[in-house]
């Protein structure tokens, strides 16, 4: 790969979705000339790897949204995908515009609840703003909430921390464990002994009960939270909710009948192509694998995909896709960290070099080929 392709003028590859898969996807295309067209609602591919720090960290939020326009160009059209002929080979698009594909790249990811992520919201200007107001109601709060004790929540608690140390800071968590299930235990130990290090209060093995009648993201004094299985009741004046995230399969739900599994991810096979259909693939979070839905996995999933691309119209053998051993970087604060690569542990100093002072932003930027505000 690397080196310009040439193919005849049918071959027009369209993506749906630009997030980590997407972009990934339209940058090895663009490398190897290959015609695509990147379709997503927003103007600017969101780096949510690093939305929790954005949260507490002003002027940070900036960085973490880069421009479609500034990589693809005219490769990349701003609008909202509605639904997919596969008969005529078509992607409908909500102004009832239709773009024509010779190889389609389902890349739509997910959605879940701001911080974490924020789909949304379909401008760089009034994404960044959202973040710059939360950091502000961050600052004015005395005790922050943070529901779910997934990566996110785990993550959200210990910035939150590690910049506010005087704040109080609960995390609530459903399960007793906290992080990922797909991480070794040492790993999620790890977690729990740096959040209390820092001072976070652990309520582990309990929801929280009144979570739809709470407001969330801004400060309001005195907000009463009830627990399942517990009689007290926490006081705070600040709400962060970073429960689980949910497949965006709203363009495509209605079209692959059994192909869609029933948590909304598309079934592929050995080579992420849609079954049943040699020039359809799903990559990212909506590709039905056995896998923690990650960004590093997006991308080993877009360079398969445009790998198999090429390797169709040169004739090639297809190459197939191998779920490896888990690789997940918790960053705990910009000054610490813990995970694992390839299933080996990775300690406090190891993560923080790599993910924790900057969260791969710059990766980001370097990816997309511009370069990062200072």
């Amino acid at each position: 790969m690397g080196s310009k392709l040439s193919v005849d003028e049918s071959v027009r590859v369209v993506i749906v979705g630009g997030g980590f898969a997407g972009t990934a996807a339209a940058s090895q295309l663009k490398a190897n000339g290959i015609p695509f067209v990147l379709v997503d609602i927003k103007d600017s591919f969101h780096h949510n790897v690093a939305a929790l720090r954005a949260s507490v960290e002003s002027g940070f939020a900036s960085k973490t949204f880069i421009p479609y326009e500034g990589s693809y160009q005219d490769n990349f059209k701003q609008g909202k995908v509605i639904g997919i002929n596969l008969e005529t080979q078509h992607v409908l698009l909500e102004n009832d515009e239709e773009l024509h594909y010779s190889h389609l790249i389902i890349a739509t990811g997910s959605d879940g609840p701001f911080p974490g992520k924020a789909n949304n919201l379909t401008t760089r200007d009034a994404a960044i703003k959202m973040y710059e107001d939360l950091v502000k109601e961050i600052q004015k709060a005395k005790h922050v909430v943070v529901v779910g004790g997934g990566s996110a929540g785990v993550e959200m608690a210990a910035e939150v921390k590690t910049d506010y140390p005087d704040k109080e800071v609960t995390l609530v968590h459903s399960k007793v464990a906290l992080a990922d299930v797909e991480l070794q235990p040492r790993v999620r130990s790890a977690v729990k002994e740096i959040l209390m290090k820092k001072g976070v209060r652990l309520v582990l093995g309990q929801k929280v009960a009144n979570l739809d009648n709470l407001t969330l993201n801004v400060v309001q004094e005195n907000m009463e939270i009830h627990l399942d299985k517990d009689s007290e009741v926490i006081t705070a004046d600040m709400i962060l909710c970073c429960t689980g995230v949910k497949i965006n399969s709203s363009c495509y739900v209605s079209v692959f009948g059994d192909k869609v599994a029933s948590n909304g991810t598309l079934k592929v096979n050995d080579f992420l192509q849609v079954e049943g259909y040699s020039n359809i693939y799903a990559v990212g979070d909506c590709a039905n694998l056995n896998e923690p839905k990650m960004a590093y996995h997006a991308g080993l999933h877009a360079k398969i995909a445009v790998t198999n691309i090429i390797n169709g119209l040169k004739d090639k053998p297809l190459k197939p896709y191998k779920t490896g051993a888990v690789t997940m970087l918790l960053s705990m604060g910009r000054n610490d960290g813990v995970g694992q690569f390839n299933g080996c542990y990775m300690g406090h100093a190891l993560v923080t070099m790599a993910k924790s002072r900057d969260i791969f932003v710059s990766k980001s930027w370097k990816d997309m080929g511009q370069k990062m505000p200072q």
